[in-house]
């Protein structure tokens, strides 16, 4: 494994190379796969392709990887099922039916609020809290790019902390794949060492609560306050009907409880289930199944609920779930890869080598923050995190033993940077759905929110590296 040397780093930096150039990452990180099989079967490029086949076959060869598949998958049936049984408006109208906004400051809490509670997956939060948000600060003359920040900035930062969804789903599957032998302890125990999320779910609190604000998003917020123009002139709203939440089925009035409900079983099934695979003790438990399990209780709990109510029938709930499991299908595709090509750096040898390099050359306290600080290239190069993730992870995991890195301080920086370079991209799908959830120029959104990312991903180097000479 360790006579590949150099070769080993090819795959992943050729899979780099061409998400930045292209950005397609789903074809990057598939011939990053080709090369590295090709690599492995002599440089023979037919072997290679049959052996990049038969990789993407293997990783269903592995339950957990199967399991954080379908998990991903079917939590977008849990989608379609809150938004067509009406309890989505119906979470939506109850909000905004309690009256309690009649302030900026609280308006920008509310915006803040929802972006938390709603953890499931990033991009519904940001449509949820367009939908609800948007009018109110158009009312209070707050501008459309605060909106869109506060959206961007409460959804993937929150959804990187919380393996109650998606995101924590392919990330343990990802640290599985990588031999952790227990890894929602190691998710659970990086969690306090994500800085960045903290800092940019903190400076939006900050930026409300004090109303002060700084560099171009100042000038949008004066432009509100003294012109009275919720967008610039020239501006170019981004808004799109192919992220419009799904409307409520004819006839059916809008309750809450049809959203709360699946959502907090989807919730409550994880610790318990957590509990019961690790034999009592919630941090050996496996996390694929409790997702998996999770989200099944999910969709069982609403199904059954529609279908008592008289809401939905059976046939809508059936299409209702291939609708929803088919709009992540690109998501599943992405884990797939992110599997293959951590399997095929493993057989290279990767990780070894470039720890073993690093440690040579680098001061083994500094690789947290250089591993925080390419992945945030990475991630802002490719519009992704989660590719940014697959790629880094089977790089950085190996590097924990083999130079004496901190665990949770190195798998967080590596986290953290991803989602740090997502949340500044342009290419970025929360960064282009928080623009069109809140109506606004995407341009500007990024231009005004790009100061206040530095400024928490600047905070959070500064810890990388205080923590990494002092753990």
């Amino acid at each position: 494994m360790d006579s590949y040397g150099w070769l080993s780093v090819l795959p992943p930096l050729l899979a780099i190379g061409l998400a930045i150039r292209t950005k397609q990452v789903y074809v990057s990180l598939g011939i990053g796969i080709w090369l590295g099989w090709t690599i492995l079967s002599g440089w023979n490029p037919l072997a290679g392709l049959i052996a990049t086949v038969q990789a993407l076959v293997a990783v269903f060869s592995v339950a957990d990887n199967t399991r954080v598949i379908l998990f991903s998958a079917m939590i977008g049936a849990v989608i379609t099922f809150t938004q067509a049984s009406g309890g989505m408006m119906g979470f939506v109208n109850w909000v905004t039916g309690r009256g309690l906004v009649r302030s900026r400051k609280a308006a920008g809490f509310l915006a803040w609020f929802i972006g938390l509670v709603i953890f499931i997956e990033s991009s519904i939060c940001v449509l949820v809290g367009g939908a609800v948000c948007r009018p109110l600060f158009d009312r209070l003359k707050i501008s459309r790019e605060k909106l869109s920040y506060i959206l961007d900035s409460t959804s993937a930062p929150k959804c990187v902390i919380i393996p109650l969804n998606a995101w924590g789903a392919f990330i343990l599957g990802l640290l599985a794949a990588q031999g952790v032998e227990e890894p929602v302890r190691l998710f659970m125990s990086s969690i306090p060492f994500n800085f960045y999320a903290f800092f940019a779910i903190g400076l939006v609190l900050f930026f409300v609560g004090t109303e002060k604000d700084f560099g171009p998003m100042k000038k949008a917020e004066r432009r509100v306050r003294l012109e009275g123009k919720l967008l610039r002139d020239g501006a170019e709203p981004l808004i799109s009907n192919d992220v419009i939440l799904i409307e409520p089925k004819a006839g059916v009035k809008p309750r809450a409880i049809n959203m709360v409900l699946p959502v907090f079983m989807l919730v409550a099934m994880m610790p318990i289930v957590l509990l019961v695979t690790g034999n009592g003790n919630i941090m050996k438990g496996s996390g694929s199944t409790a997702v998996l399990w999770s989200v099944i209780a999910a969709l069982l709990v609403g199904a059954v609920s529609y279908r008592l109510q008289g809401i939905l029938r059976t046939k809508e709930i059936t299409d209702l779930f291939m609708k929803g499991v088919g709009g992540l299908v690109p998501l599943a595709s992405l884990m797939i890869l992110a599997f293959a090509i951590g399997d095929t750096c493993d057989s290279l040898g990767t990780g070894p080598f470039v720890a073993r390099v690093a440690q040579s050359a680098v001061p083994a306290a500094v690789v947290p923050a250089l591993l925080f600080l390419v992945s945030c290239f990475i991630a802002f190069s490719t519009g992704t995190s989660w590719g940014t993730f697959a790629i880094m992870i089977p790089i950085a995991v190996p590097m924990i033993q083999l130079i004496g890195l901190h665990p949770a301080l190195t798998v967080a920086a590596v986290l953290g940077g991803g989602v740090f370079g997502d949340h500044c991209s342009p290419i970025s799908d929360t960064t282009i759905i928080s623009s069109m959830a809140s109506a606004t120029d995407h341009i500007d959104h990024v231009r005004t929110q790009i100061p206040y990312a530095l400024t928490a991903g600047g905070a959070a180097v500064l810890l990388y590296l205080f923590f990494g000479f002092i753990l």
